[in-house]
């Protein structure tokens, strides 16, 4: 599989490809992308040397992978201008809520398919993405899609029953988490931080918290325990917290994300 090609150019598709070149997975000459926004065509020529402009239909019969890279509400008119160009392309979809057999009403149930949902900090490296592998997708396509997302970030394979689970924690939980940054900073400057500041403090704090989770192999309980002495600064901002339903807002954030993306499928 020494060609790839994205039926779309946007800022996830620019973070996988971005990868892939640091990674030496594929080579500027076997990756092309189609987009219809020329702005992006020109970025992504001049930044990373790739072939762009093509159309759909050419991305899709002249690459050995074919990444979705695309919106949900446009997946059905992408499918429909492809589909006679997919003969034994491995395909990778990225569009949220969209399953592996609405892809193969299009495709037909032979295709080879591969469901993924990776979120933004992809752009940055720190990117999750969990894989739902579709039936006749042998072991080298499942490893090699493994290694092009493990290039921006951390992969787990999941069952494909619980990808709109996935979609509504980790798909979605970057916009919670940048509410609770900019939520943060703003109690900073109410008590009288500069914004730039607080800013850096409750992303940076944000940043180690999750690093500690992910390193320590705690559970979170025990290292909010941690950090909470007894009659303490920290106790009594849980306190609030626990006042305010922080945990259970955030559980009712992933549950209608979730739903919203079961909703997409159909």
């Amino acid at each position: 599989m020494n060609t790839i090609g994205f039926i779309g150019g946007g800022r996830m598709a620019e973070a996988l490809i971005s990868g892939v070149l640091a990674s030496k997975l594929f080579e500027p000459e076997r990756i092309r992308v189609a987009d219809p926004d020329a702005t992006r065509q020109d970025h992504l020529k001049t930044q990373y040397g790739v072939q762009v402009g093509l159309m759909n239909e050419e991305v899709a019969r002249a690459s050995d992978i074919v990444m979705l890279a695309v919106k949900p509400q446009v997946i059905a008119e992408v499918l429909r201008g492809v589909g006679k160009s997919v003969r034994h392309q491995l395909i990778v979809s990225v569009a949220a809520g969209i399953p592996i057999c609405r892809i193969q009403e299009f495709l037909g149930s032979q295709a080879s398919i591969i469901r993924t949902m990776p979120n933004t900090p992809a752009m940055v490296g720190a990117g999750m993405t969990a894989v739902a592998v579709g039936p006749g997708v042998g072991p080298d396509a499942v490893a090699t899609v493994r290694q092009m997302f493990e290039s921006v970030g951390k992969v787990v394979l999941i069952e494909e029953r619980l990808m709109d689970a996935v979609t509504g924690l980790s798909g979605s939980g970057p916009a919670y988490i940048f509410l609770a940054i900019e939520a943060m900073a703003d109690g900073g400057v109410k008590m009288g931080l500069p914004r730039e500041t607080a800013s850096v403090l409750a992303a940076q704090t944000v940043l180690g918290a999750a690093r500690m989770v992910l390193e320590s192999g705690q559970h979170p309980a025990c290292l909010k325990d941690q950090v909470a002495s007894p009659g303490g600064t920290t106790i009594a901002g849980l306190h609030r917290l626990e006042q305010g339903g922080l945990r259970a807002v955030l559980m009712d954030a992933v549950e209608a994300a979730t739903k919203r993306s079961q909703e997409l499928g159909h």
